[in-house]
C-alpha cells in the first residue's frame, strides 16, 4: 500500500505552552510532515519546531486581526489553507483548526484541547468581553461564531481530545463523539534536584497570573496560613497579586523548565486553584517528582488527582475552603502520608511516549479503514 502523505496543522505558533508541547510530540511521530499555522513567531519556538517546514500566511492579516477583530476574521484564514497534496491532515487546537476544509478522499483527524472557552461561558484570560461597552457587540458576534463553531466541528472525520472533561463538552456542544488520548507530559523526573537557594519547606503554584486562575484566593489563604508559597509564572494580574501578598509568598516570575523542575522537586506540594481545567498538565508534572497536589474539585483534576494517593481536593472556590483543605494537606505532606513512589507511578500513565504510541496507532487504524472504503 502506498505510504500516505501527512500534514500537520496548529492554530498559532506564537508561544510555547501545553498545546505546543502536544504539537511537538505529534511532529516527532511524523518528522517529514509540514506544519500549517496562522501565525508563526520563530523566536518563541524551540529548535524542534523551528527546524520544521512551517507554512503560514505572510500578509499580516492575522496580526491585524488579533488586535481587535480576531474572532470573526480568523475562520477564513484557516479555511483558505490548501491541503491538496496530502492524504492525512492531523490538526490540533481549540477553535479554528477543526474548520479547515478537506476533500472526500482526505482523512482529517483533529485533537481538540477544548471547545473555545470564550464561546461557552468558561473563564478565559481575555477580559475584553467582560467590559460593559463590549458586551452587546460581542454577544452578537459570539452568537454567529457559535453557529460557525458547530458547523466546523462536523467537518473532521475523527475527533481526539485530552480528557473525559473535554470529551463531555464536545458531546454537549457539537454532538460528536471524541476519543480521549491524554496529552504528553514530561514525567521523566524521578530524583530530587538539589536547590540550595531555598532552605525551608515550601509549597508551589504554577501558571499564568491572570484573573480566572484564582491566584488571588490562593494568596489570601496563604496570607492567613503563613506558610511559604512560591509562585511561578507571570501575567497581566501580577502587579495586583504582588500587592496583596505577605512576606511568606515569593513571586519567581517566568523561569526556565529546568528551574521549574528544580522548584517542584523540592516542594512539599503543589496547589492548583483553577476551576474547570481542560486537563491540567502542571499537576502531573509535580506528581512526576513525587509531589502531592491540592486541587479544586472540578474538570481535568478529577482524572489526575487520586484522593489519598497523590493529593486531595478542595470543594469550593473560597479562601475558607482553601485554608481548611490546606491544614489537612499540610499535615499529610509533612507527616509522610503520601508515598512518593506511588505518586510518581500515578504520573506515568500520562507520559509522552504513551501519547505518541496511542496517537500513531489511532491514525494508522483509521487510515487503513478509510483507504479501503
Amino acid at each position: 500500500m502506498k505510504r500516505p502523505k501527512i500534514a500537520l496543522a496548529h492554530e498559532f505558533l506564537a508561544q510555547f505552552g501545553g498545546a505546543e508541547k502536544t504539537l511537538e510530540a505529534i511532529a516527532e511521530i511524523y518528522p517529514e510532515a509540514p506544519i500549517y499555522t496562522a501565525k508563526y513567531t520563530p523566536e518563541t519556538m524551540p529548535e524542534s519546531i523551528k527546524k520544521r517546514k512551517i507554512i503560514a500566511p505572510k500578509n499580516g492579516l492575522v496580526n491585524r486581526a488579533a488586535k481587535f477583530f480576531f474572532t470573526f476574521m480568523m475562520a477564513p484564514v484557516f479555511e483558505s489553507f490548501n491541503f491538496d497534496d496530502y492524504d492525512i491532515i492531523v490538526s490540533d487546537g481549540n477553535t479554528w483548526n477543526k474548520g479547515i476544509l478537506t476533500k472526500p478522499n482526505q482523512l482529517h483527524i483533529t485533537y481538540i484541547h477544548t471547545p473555545p472557552r470564550f464561546l461557552y461561558h468558561y473563564s478565559t484570560e481575555n477580559t475584553k468581553r467582560d467590559k460593559w461597552y463590549f458586551k452587546l457587540f460581542f454577544s452578537y458576534i459570539d452568537n454567529l461564531l457559535r453557529i460557525w463553531d458547530y458547523v466546523a466541528a462536523q467537518r473532521p472525520d475523527f475527533i481526539l481530545t485530552n480528557s473525559k472533561e473535554t470529551q463531555k463538552r464536545i458531546q454537549k456542544f457539537y454532538r460528536r463523539n471524541a476519543v480521549v488520548i491524554y496529552p504528553p507530559v514530561d514525567v521523566n523526573h524521578s530524583t530530587v534536584i538539589e536547590n540550595k537557594s531555598i532552605q525551608k519547606p515550601y509549597y508551589v503554584a504554577v501558571g499564568r497570573l491572570i484573573k480566572y486562575k484564582n491566584f488571588d484566593l490562593l494568596i489570601q489563604a496563604f496570607n492567613m496560613l503563613g506558610l511559604p508559597l512560591m509562585i511561578i509564572g507571570d501575567g497581566a494580574y501580577a502587579r495586583t497579586l504582588k500587592g496583596m501578598a505577605s512576606e511568606n509568598i515569593t513571586f519567581m516570575g517566568r523561569i526556565s523548565d529546568t528551574e521549574k523542575h528544580r522548584v517542584l522537586s523540592n516542594a512539599l506540594g503543589l496547589i492548583n486553584p483553577v476551576k474547570d481545567e481542560d486537563f491540567g498538565i502542571v499537576p502531573v508534572e509535580a506528581m512526576a517528582h513525587g509531589i502531592p497536589v491540592l486541587a479544586h474539585d472540578s474538570g481535568g483534576h478529577r482524572e489526575t488527582v487520586i484522593e489519598g494517593v497523590n493529593g486531595m481536593f478542595f470543594s469550593e472556590l473560597t479562601v475558607e475552603s482553601i485554608v481548611n483543605a490546606m491544614k489537612t494537606f499540610d499535615n499529610n505532606a509533612r507527616n509522610g502520608a503520601y508515598d512518593k513512589n506511588k505518586i510518581r507511578q500515578s504520573a506515568e500513565r500520562f507520559s509522552k511516549e504513551r501519547f505518541k504510541e496511542e496517537l500513531k496507532q489511532f491514525v494508522e487504524e483509521k487510515w487503513n479503514n478509510f483507504s479501503r472504503a
